[in-house]
Parts: C-alpha cells; sequence; structure tokens
C-alpha cells in the first residue's frame, strides 16, 4: 500500500513539473492581457478582470484611485519585456493556491527603467486573473 502511495506521489509531482512551463506561458498572457487595461487607462475594467481574491481585498473605486497615483506620473509604457516568471503554490500573506509571479521590464515616457510585477493566480473559476501588481 505503501509503494503504491510513493508511485503516485512521484507522477503527480512529475506531472506538475512537466505542466510548469504552460501554466506559466498561460499567466503571462492573462498578465499582458490585464497591463494592456491598465495602459489603455481602463481601470474600471482592469479591476473586474481581477482576480476575486484581488477585488475582495481592494474595491473599485479605491483600486482606480491607486492606480492612477502610481500610473500617471509615469506616462504611456514605450517597452515591456519578460524579466522573469516563477510557478508557485504559496506566497506571503496570501492564501495558497497556483500563481506565477512575474517580473517585467518596462520603459514609460518618464520613467526609462521600472520592474512591473504582476502575480496571476488561478481563479475559482479555472482562468489565470490577476492577484497583485506593483511597480518599482
Amino acid at each position: 500500500m505503501a509503494c503504491l502511495a510513493v508511485i503516485g506521489l512521484y507522477f503527480s509531482c512529475s506531472f506538475s513539473i512537466a505542466e510548469t512551463p504552460d501554466k506559466e506561458a498561460a499567466a503571462v498572457v492573462a498578465a499582458e492581457k490585464w497591463l494592456s487595461l491598465v495602459d489603455q487607462e481602463q481601470y474600471a475594467e482592469s479591476w473586474k478582470e481581477a482576480a476575486e481574491y484581488f477585488r475582495n481585498a481592494v474595491n473599485q473605486t479605491q483600486w482606480e484611485q491607486m492606480v492612477q497615483t502610481a500610473r500617471k506620473p509615469l506616462g504611456k509604457p514605450i517597452s515591456r519585456n519578460v524579466k522573469a516568471k516563477t510557478y508557485t503554490t504559496t506566497l506571503p500573506g496570501a492564501p495558497d493556491g497556483q500563481y506565477v509571479v512575474i517580473e517585467f521590464d518596462t520603459s514609460f515616457e518618464k520613467k526609462k527603467s521600472a520592474i512591473e510585477t504582476v502575480s496571476p493566480m488561478m481563479d475559482k473559476d479555472g482562468k489565470w486573473r490577476v492577484s497583485g501588481y506593483y511597480i518599482k
């Protein structure tokens, strides 16, 4: 019986490792789609398209104020490239789940070098949705 459990664990771990690049790729697509809403100043829509966890943490009005404060001074984005992406099942201060932490090297009109960190998560509906966003 113990042998079957070990074999099952081995296969499930191998399957998860094999799926990680696909999960990361899907999360990057979701992040880029969401960022395009932010880039177009469609802040209300970006809130609606965010993960349930995100929407429960900040209401739409708060989000719109926060993102305008952070993004307006930077101007429009000129370029954005994936710098790093990491699949994880835990993040500090967040419930366990499936996350991909993505760092983008971004250049804005008024800030030539910035790091945008976007954290999509697998939402309850089975879709990757953004659960966090930070700019350095």
